[in-house]
C-alpha cells in the first residue's frame, strides 16, 4: 500500500518548481492560476526571490502548498494513494491529492491560514524551539511545569520534537531541558508559535473560512495531524483541521500507524527530503522515495 506525505513550512528553498514549470504544461497552467487566486506572482518568488522572500509565512505556505501538489497532478493516472498524510501545512495538500478539497479552494484556505497566521505571529512575540535526545513524556512533563505559555507544537520523530510557545516560556523550556539532559534544545528561526494556543486568532479566522468551503469525499484516508488515526469523514477532517492550528501535530503517531496499517511505501510529494529523513529514525529499513 502506497502512503503519500506532504511536507510543512521549512522546506522551502529558492528556485522551487522552476523545472516543473518549465517542464510541464499543467504545471505551468497551474502555476499561473496560482497568480491569479493569490493576486501577486507568487512564481517570481518561487523562482528568482531571496530566501527572505520566501521565509514569509504568506509566501511560504503557499508555495509549498504548490509545489506539493502539481508533483501529484502532474504524475497523472499513476498517482495512486492508499492513504495520504501532511505535516501541518501539509495537511492541505494531502487532501487536495485524495480530492476533498479542489486546486483552488485548497489554496485559498492556504492563503487565509497563512495570512491569519502571520496576524497572530505579529499580535505577541512568540517563537519555537527543536528538543533533541529526549523521551516525549519528559518533555512534555517540563513544559507542563513551566509558569508561561509553552506546548509540544510536533512530534516529529523518535527523540525530537519542537516546543512552541511565548518567547519567555521557550527561554526557561531551553534552560530547563538542557538541565534535564536533553541532548539539544535550540530555538528556532521561526515568526511565531504555530500549533500552541498563541494561535487561537487565526483558528477563529480559519474556522469561518473553512466552514465556506466544499469538501468532498476522499479517494482515500487522511491520517490527520490531531488524532494521527485515518477518516474519510468529511465533517470530521473539517473538524481536526482547525482544531490543528492550536494542536500538537502528531506526526510520529502517523508515520508508525500507515505502518501498522499496511503501509508498504512511503512516497514524500514536495520540495526536499525532511520527511523522509524523519521516517528513517521510526524504522530504517522502510521504503521510502519522493516523487
Amino acid at each position: 500500500m502506497k502512503a503519500y506525505v506532504f511536507p510543512g513550512q521549512g522546506a522551502q528553498f529558492v528556485g522551487m518548481g522552476k523545472d516543473l514549470y518549465e517542464k510541464s504544461e499543467l504545471a505551468k497552467e497551474m502555476f499561473e492560476k496560482a497568480n491569479e487566486i493569490l493576486g501577486f506572482r507568487i512564481t517570481d518568488l518561487m523562482f528568482e526571490g531571496t530566501d527572505e522572500d520566501l521565509k514569509q509565512t504568506k509566501v511560504t505556505q503557499p508555495a509549498i502548498f504548490l509545489h506539493s501538489v502539481i508533483l501529484t497532478a502532474i504524475l497523472g493516472s499513476d498517482f495512486k494513494p492508499d492513504m495520504v498524510a501532511g505535516h501541518s501545512l501539509g495537511e492541505f495538500s494531502a487532501l487536495v491529492a485524495n480530492k476533498t478539497l479542489s486546486f483552488e479552494d485548497g489554496l485559498k484556505l492556504v492563503s487565509q491560514r497563512a495570512e491569519a497566521m502571520q496576524k497572530a505571529c505579529e499580535a505577541e512575540p512568540s517563537t519555537m524551539a527543536a528538543v533533541l535526545g529526549m523521551e516525549d513524556e519528559k518533555v512534555e512533563e517540563i513544559c507542563a511545569s513551566i509558569d508561561d505559555i509553552v506546548v509540544p507544537a510536533n512530534y516529529n520523530t523518535v527523540g525530537q520534537i519542537v516546543i512552541s510557545g511565548s518567547v519567555s516560556g521557550i527561554n526557561k523550556a531551553i534552560e530547563k531541558l538542557t538541565e534535564a539532559g536533553a541532548k539539544r534544545a535550540i530555538k528556532l528561526n521561526v515568526g511565531g508559535a504555530f500549533h500552541s494556543p498563541l494561535m487561537e486568532p487565526a483558528r477563529e479566522e480559519l474556522a469561518s473560512a473553512i466552514e465556506n468551503t466544499v469538501f468532498k469525499k476522499p479517494i482515500c484516508p487522511v491520517y490527520q495531524n490531531v488524532t494521527a488515526k485515518p477518516t474519510t469523514d468529511v465533517s470530521e477532517i473539517k473538524k481536526n483541521l482547525v482544531a490543528q492550528l492550536t494542536a500538537p501535530v502528531k506526526w510520529t503517531q502517523i508515520m508508525k500507524n500507515m505502518i501498522a496499517d499496511g503501509a508498504t511505501s512511503y512516497i514524500e510529494s514536495g520540495p526536499g527530503k525532511v520527511l523522509q529523513g524523519l521516517m528513517k529514525k521510526i524504522d530504517r529499513k522502510f521504503p521510502t522515495s519522493g516523487v
